[in-house]
C-alpha cells in the first residue's frame, strides 16, 4: 500500500478514536465511530484476496447495523428525556439498545459470531489493529454509561467468558483461537465493569499488552495455524522458548502478569457478593486455558508434520522490528509483582 494512503488511513483511525473519546454528545460520539470503521476497512482489503473481501463485507455490514442501533438509541433517548448529552441516558429502553449496539461492535457474546470469521479472513497486522484499537472508543462509550440494567451486563459478561472458551476449543486457525481469546477477555472487563471501572480499565490494558505480543511472535513466525507453530522452534529458539509463558498469561496463571487482572476482577466480584458469578467465570477460565496449552504444546514440544524429520526450514533474517516485541512479552511475563503499586494507583 502507497506510505501517504496509509499513512491517510492511521490518521483517520487515530482521529475517529479520538472524536469519540472527546465527545460528550451521541451525533459527534456516532461520527467518530464511522469514522473510524471506514479507516480500518481499506487496511483490511489491502491483499484483494477473496477471503479478505469477504472479512470486510461481514466486517462492515455488523459495524453498520451497530452504528445504526446507537443512532437509534441516542434519538429515541432525546425524544424521550430531550437529552444528547452521552452521561444523560436515563430512561432504560435506550440504555440498553446502546449497551446492545456496543456489544455488538466489541463483539461480546451472544453478538460475538461475526468477530472470529473476520479476524480469519485478515492479515495479522490488521487484526492486531481490529483486537485492540478498534475497541477502545466503543469501551470508552460503555464505560460513561450508566446501565439501567446491571443483570444485563453480567450476562454479557458470563456469557463472553464461556463462549470464548468453548468456542476456542475445537479450533486449529490462530486467528480464529485470538478471537475467542479476546471475546473471553471482554467478558471479564464486562463483569466488574459496573463495580470497579478502574479494575476494567487495568484489564484492558493488560489484554492490549498480552494480544500485542502473541500478534507479534506469529507474525515473526508467519503462523497462521496449529501446524505452522511446530516449525518456529527452527526459526526463533529463544522465541520459541519464551512463547509458552506468553500464552499461559493470557490464560491467566501466576505468576505471570495475566494472573492480576483476573485476582482482581474475582476479588472485586466477591465483595461485591457475586461469588456464584466469580466461580463460574474462574471455571470459563479454564477452557481458555485449555487451548493456550495446547498451542504451547504444539510449539514446544512437537516437531512439524509439514516437514521430514530433521530438515528444518530455512532461518532467514527477519525485517520485523524486535524491540516493540521485547518491550511487551517482558511487560506480558514480569508485571505481576507490581499489583500492590498498580492497586494503589486505581484506588488513588
Amino acid at each position: 500500500m502507497n506510505p501517504y494512503i496509509l499513512a491517510i488511513l492511521l490518521f483517520g483511525l487515530g482521529l475517529g478514536t479520538t472524536i469519540t473519546f472527546a465527545s460528550s454528545h451521541w451525533l459527534l460520539t456516532w461520527m467518530g465511530l464511522e469514522m473510524n470503521t471506514l479507516a480500518i476497512i481499506p487496511l483490511m482489503t489491502q491483499h484483494h484476496h477473496p477471503r479478505a473481501v469477504e472479512a470486510t463485507t461481514k466486517y462492515f455490514l455488523t459495524q453498520a447495523t451497530a452504528a445504526a442501533t446507537l443512532l437509534f438509541a441516542s434519538v429515541t433517548n432525546a425524544w424521550l428525556t430531550g437529552q444528547w448529552e452521552i452521561q444523560q441516558i436515563t430512561h432504560p429502553l435506550p440504555s440498553t439498545m446502546i449497551t446492545l449496539a456496543l456489544a455488538l461492535k466489541i463483539g461480546l457474546a451472544p453478538l460475538h459470531a461475526w468477530l472470529p470469521e473476520v479476524l480469519q479472513g485478515l492479515d495479522l497486522t490488521t487484526g492486531l489493529i481490529l483486537s485492540t484499537w478498534q475497541k477502545l472508543a466503543p469501551f470508552a462509550l460503555i464505560l460513561q454509561l450508566q446501565p439501567s440494567s446491571s443483570t444485563l451486563l453480567i450476562i454479557l459478561g458470563l456469557t463472553s467468558t464461556l463462549i470464548g472458551g468453548w468456542g476456542g476449543l475445537n479450533q486449529t486457525q490462530l486467528r480464529k483461537i485470538l478471537a475467542y481469546s479476546s471475546i473471553a477477555h471482554l467478558g471479564w472487563m464486562i463483569l466488574v465493569l459496573q463495580f470497579s471501572p478502574s479494575i476494567t480499565l487495568l484489564t484492558l490494558l493488560t489484554y492490549f499488552i498480552m494480544t500485542f505480543s502473541t500478534f507479534l511472535v506469529f507474525k515473526l513466525n508467519e503462523s497462521t495455524n496449529i501446524n505452522t507453530l511446530a516449525t518456529s522452534w527452527a526459526k526463533a529458539p529463544a522465541l520459541t522458548a519464551l512463547m509458552p509463558l506468553i500464552l499461559l498469561s493470557l490464560g491467566g496463571l501466576p505468576p505471570l502478569t495475566g494472573f492480576m487482572p483476573k485476582w482482581l476482577i474475582l476479588q472485586e466480584l466477591t465483595k461485591q457478593g457475586l461469588a456464584p458469578t466469580a466461580t463460574l467465570a474462574a471455571l470459563s477460565a479454564l477452557l481458555s486455558l485449555y487451548f493456550y496449552l495446547r498451542l504451547s504444546y504444539a510449539m514446544t514440544l512437537t516437531i512439524s508434520p509439514n516437514n521430514l524429520t530433521g530438515s528444518t526450514p530455512w532461518r532467514l533474517p527477519s525485517t520485523q522490528l524486535t524491540y516493540p516485541l521485547a518491550t511487551s512479552t517482558a511487560m506480558t511475563i514480569c508485571l505481576l509483582p507490581l499489583t500492590p503499586a498498580i492497586s494503589a494507583l486505581l484506588t488513588s
